[in-house]
């Protein structure tokens, strides 16, 4: 098991040397560096520990100090989105590091490697509802005695009840804080309503604090939302199934029993329990959770089913091909976990701008309390409470907080629509996208031929048997695969007529096949086999250049006399292809197809499916340099193939995009994108994607700092209320995190 090592943020405080840290790679190591990771070195084991108290950096910050002090710890990871740390320690040091971090007044538990739940709230925060309200109402009436102005004492005792009905917490959480000299919000908030008592203002002490927890309260429900969205994919898998028992009778078992080759039946309505193979029945499968498909698919024996899918119409068996930790469904939840840990761009430079925003900020407010009294003589009193509000401001949490929930939500997004995305470096860069190199066997095209065109030459006589007949007749006998197309086309035809028989039957290698058919002998085959048999008119040979120029391949069915039918065979585009190019040229991206196939037939299909460049007869070294020459330019270079013949070209790209990677799990691990299903359209929903998780990050990142100066300026100036500078932080936060979650019900 490994995990993707990422930069510390810091949250109202620093970060601190002598950890693994993927930002400290060298920059040859390339972009793919950034998913680095962590690994257990000689005599070093991971452990992974659930935290429901690590809600947010402040609390990241914290740990970190903490265990970088601890002998044996080797490195750390930390995925705040599903409050999960794993940590690299030494033999023996795991129950150390369990009790450092329960003396930060944490509760860890160590996970199993299985184990991919998202973390549950912890379980003081309903109660911690109740002491919440009777300090809001005593907050109230604090505020209501002194504009009644009754006797301070009144005021003070209700505003000190208040701050101990809701603002314990806090104060404990602070003063953990102080204590590892960390200066995150919990002890700036310590500080800020300490400093508001001493100084007499005691109703706006007691409200600033009930305000500060209400408001961390919404944040941290709003935060489960976008933390909790990987639990609708847990959630598709059922828990139990209907498997075949030894004695052939069904009964009801725990999906985690199932194990391969297992049978299990599915009812209509109901969730398919794991990756198999359908081996009796048939039904439509919706199964756009895992392809984005928005139509049920057909399946019957034979095809693939998912884990996670529903089952429509019919009921059927199928063969499980999966257990329960590696279905298609599985791998996808892996991934996405996975990602959420690893620093898009964006975030790792909020994470060094916090590192110095808020020192600056800190000595900004002492710089306020002390400056004004002693240079201009202005009231000590009304200098510290500036100053105090200017603290309050000083915690970069909305700012640090922003670009991980949109990120998350953008990850999430994609993968309900069948686009898995491995992480948010390759989602900010999508937006970027310039130039998209296309495989086109399997991608662009379905990699099979089929027969496009058969057509008869010279009118049967009486009585004979039709041109097409013959020509499938002759063709069912050979595996070619230009055969087997034209031998297709006539079983896939309304009322097909029996085959007829052939005797003599022969293959002519590179040429067609022979053989005789109620005594006469009759030749398939190409253009070259046309000429040995002396029937090559110069029509005939017009007419199947012109078929050569559309990038098919022709064949002619030929007696002694002449030929009778000509037939062309094509790997035709797959639906939505062109549409998908034309989608991408709309979003400014030009397209470029790379095959090994002959250059004709490369300019045809570019030119059906509207490909800017086309080239053909290509090697993968071919390929790689094709895609090589794109780089450097403005924008980015994605590849999109079977990952197979194309991974030189994928792993060279700015972003690797793998074709239909649902129940393959090798495309899932190595693709920078794997879109799950066959549809390219889903590249320019990709792109789409990128685009508005670009724009949700600005417009939080505007807002984070747009908000802070503000209430800085104000605070500075005397005019800010300790309030205000509440919404000023977990206001923002609130905001930022909201605006993230959009990305969600992006359409």
């Amino acid at each position: 098991m490994t995990h993707p090592v990422s930069d510390s943020p810091a949250c109202c405080g620093h970060d601190h040397a002598g950890h693994d840290h993927a930002g400290h790679a060298h920059p040859a190591a390339g972009r793919r560096a950034e998913a680095a990771p962590l690994r257990a070195g000689p005599g070093q084991r991971l452990a992974r520990l659930r935290i429901g108290q690590m809600d947010c950096p402040t609390e990241e910050t914290l740990i970190r100090k903490k265990l970088g002090a601890l002998p044996g710890v080797h490195g750390m990871h930390f995925n705040l989105m599903q409050r999960v740390l794993t940590v690299a320690h030494g033999e023996g040091a795991l129950d150390k590091v369990v009790a450092a971090i329960k003396s930060l007044d944490m509760t860890p538990e160590v996970l199993a490697d299985d184990d991919a739940t998202p973390a549950a709230a912890p379980a003081g925060r309903r109660g911690h509802g109740y002491w919440l309200a009777a300090g809001g109402v005593l907050a109230a009436l604090s505020e209501a005695a002194h504009f009644a102005a009754l006797p301070t004492a009144v005021a003070a005792v209700l505003a000190l009840a208040a701050i101990l009905a809701c603002g314990l917490g806090t104060y404990r959480k602070g003063w953990i804080a102080l204590r590892n000299g960390n200066l995150n919000i919990n002890a700036l908030m310590s500080i800020a309503v300490t400093g508001a008592v001493l100084i007499g203002q005691w109703p706006e002490a007691a409200m600033v604090m009930f305000l500060f927890n209400v408001a961390e309260l919404i944040e941290a429900r709003a935060l489960d939302r976008a933390r909790h969205a990987v639990r609708d994919l847990l959630d598709l898998a059922p828990q139990v199934a209907t498997a075949r028992q030894a004695d052939g009778s069904w009964a009801e078992v725990p999906v985690a029993q199932l194990r391969h080759d297992d049978w299990v039946r599915v009812r209509p309505g109901e969730r398919i329990a794991a990756d198999g193979i359908v081996a009796d029945g048939s039904s439509a499968v919706d199964q756009s959770a895992i392809t984005g498909e928005s139509l049920p698919v057909d399946k019957a024996v034979g095809d693939t089913v998912y884990a996670g899918t529903v089952n429509t119409t019919g009921a059927f068996d199928y063969r499980v091909t999966a257990a329960a930790g590696e279905t298609t469904l599985a791998r996808i939840i892996h991934a996405v976990e996975q990602t959420q840990g690893a620093r898009a761009p964006t975030q790792r430079f909020i994470d060094r701008f916090s590192r110095v925003y808020t020192p600056v900020v800190v000595i900004l407010a002492l710089l306020v309390a002390v400056a004004p009294p002693l240079i201009w003589g202005q009231p000590w009193l009304d200098a510290i409470y500036r100053a105090l509000a200017l603290l309050i401001i000083a915690c970069p949490c909305a700012l640090v907080i922003s670009t991980p929930v949109s990120i998350v939500s953008g990850l999430t997004a994609a993968a309900r629509r069948g686009i898995l995305i491995k992480g948010g470096v390759y989602l900010e860069e999508g937006r970027r996208l310039a130039w998209l190199a296309l495989d086109k066997t399997g991608t662009l095209t379905h990699g099979k031929p089929v027969c496009t065109d058969l057509d008869t030459l010279v009118r049967p006589e009486p009585g004979a048997a039709a041109p097409a007949l013959l020509a499938a007749s002759l063709a069912a006998r050979s595996d070619h695969p230009v055969s087997r197309a034209v031998a297709q086309a006539h079983a896939a035809g309304a009322a097909p007529a029996p085959l007829l028989e052939v005797r003599d039957f022969a293959a002519l290698p590179g040429r067609g096949v022979r053989g005789r058919i109620g005594g006469q002998t009759w030749h398939l085959g190409n253009l070259r086999l046309m000429r040995e048999l002396g029937v090559a008119t110069p029509d005939l040979q017009a007419r199947i250049e012109a078929l050569e120029q559309q990038g098919k391949t022709a064949i002619a069915l030929a007696d002694g006399r002449g030929a009778v039918a000509l037939a062309a065979v094509a790997d035709t585009l797959k639906p939505g292809s062109a549409e998908a190019v034309a989608g991408l040229h709309r979003l400014g991206v030009r397209t470029l197809m790379l095959t090994g196939d002959n250059v004709r037939t490369a300019r045809a299909v570019a030119e059906q499916a509207g490909i800017d460049e086309a080239h053909g007869e290509l090697l993968p070294e071919d390929k790689l340099r094709a895609v090589e020459a794109k780089l450097g330019a403005a924008g980015k270079v994605g590849m999109v193939g079977d990952g197979i013949n194309d991974a030189p070209a994928l792993a060279r790209a700015d972003i690797g995009f793998a074709m239909g990677a649902a129940g393959t799990g090798t495309a899932i691990e190595t693709a920078d994108v794997a879109l799950m299903d066959d549809d390219l359209r889903k590249i320019g929903q990709f792109v789409r994607l990128s685009r508005a998780t670009h724009r949700i990050l600005v417009q939080n990142i505007a807002l984070a700092l747009g908000i802070k100066a503000v209430f800085l300026v104000l605070a500075a100036a005397g005019h800010a209320t300790l309030w205000m500078a509440v919404f000023a932080d977990v206001g923002a936060s609130l905001l930022v995190v909201a605006n993230g979650l959009r990305l969600l019900r992006a359409r």
